[in-house]
C-alpha cells in the first residue's frame, strides 16, 4: 500500500528534454505526507531542471533551509500560519529567471505589476518570524496530541486506517478511514459533540467524489468516501 510519497524513479524517467520545471508539495494537505525534498531537488540540480516546492503546508510547521534542500523556488501563505489571509510569498533563488505574467508598473524588480499589500507583507515577515521562533515547542505539543490521539483510537477501534506515513508527516495532521461507517454522518456527531473535522480538503468543498489523494495511494473508492481528516491546532 503506498503512503503518498513522490516514485523517485518514476520522477526521473518522466523527465524529457523540453522539461524546464518540477513542482512538488513538499507536505499534502490532506494525509500529511512530506516529501523527500532534498532528493527531489537533486534529480531536478542533476538534469538541470528549475525545482519548485509548494510548501503552503508546510511552512510554519516544519524547519525549511532552502539551500541545504536545494530549492529554487518556494510558495508560501501567510494564513496558514497564523498571517493575514490574502497574501502569501515566493522565494526566488538567485539566478532563477521567471517570466512576468502581469504587464504594468514596474515594481517589484519587473516581475509582477500592481501596487503591494504592505500591510499583508509586514503581518506575513511577522508572522512567520514569530513561527520561526515557537516551531519546536508547537510541533512538540502537536505530536503530543496527534500520537495521543492515534494511540487511544487505534486501541478502541480495530478497522480504522491511518492514512499516509506516521513518520514523515505534518506535525498536526491525521487522516482516518473509518471502513464502513459514513464520513458525512460521522462528521454530523463529531459536530454535536464540539469537535471539529472535515471529510475533504477545503479545495474539495461540494464535491461528492472521493478524495483523488486517497485514490492516488490506492484506497478503493468507499474508503476515501469514508474518511476524516483531523489538523491539530
Amino acid at each position: 500500500m503506498k503512503i503518498g510519497f513522490v516514485n523517485l524513479e518514476e520522477l526521473k524517467k518522466s523527465i524529457r528534454d523540453d522539461t524546464i520545471l518540477i513542482s512538488i508539495m513538499f507536505a499534502n494537505n490532506e494525509i500529511g505526507t512530506i516529501q523527500p525534498i532534498k532528493e527531489i531537488a537533486q534529480i531536478a540540480k542533476d538534469a538541470k531542471v528549475v525545482f519548485h516546492t509548494d510548501c503552503v503546508q508546510a511552512v510554519g510547521n516544519v524547519k525549511i533551509d532552502v539551500s541545504d534542500l536545494g530549492i529554487d523556488l518556494l510558495s508560501m501563505s501567510a494564513h496558514k500560519f497564523y498571517g493575514p489571509k490574502g497574501v502569501g510569498g515566493l522565494y526566488v533563488r538567485s539566478g532563477t529567471n521567471f517570466e512576468k505574467i502581469q504587464d504594468g508598473g514596474h515594481q517589484e524588480k519587473n516581475k509582477r505589476a500592481g501596487t503591494e499589500n504592505v500591510a499583508g507583507i509586514v503581518g506575513l515577515g511577522k508572522a512567520i518570524e514569530i513561527a520561526d521562533e515557537n516551531i519546536e515547542n508547537y510541533n512538540a505539543k502537536l505530536l503530543k496530541l496527534k500520537n495521543y490521539f492515534i494511540r487511544e483510537i487505534t486501541s478502541k477501534y480495530e478497522n480504522v486506517k491511518i492514512n499516509g506515513d506516521l513518520k514523515q508527516r505534518l506535525p498536526g495532521n491525521i487522516n482516518i478511514s473509518f471502513p464502513g461507517i459514513d464520513g458525512e454522518e460521522l462528521l454530523l456527531k463529531l459536530d454535536s459533540q464540539g469537535i471539529c473535522a472535515s471529510a475533504g480538503s477545503a479545495c474539495s468543498s461540494g464535491s461528492l467524489e472521493p478524495s483523488h489523494v486517497l485514490m492516488a495511494i490506492g484506497l478503493e473508492s468507499k474508503y476515501a468516501r469514508r474518511y476524516t481528516s483531523y489538523n491539530i491546532r
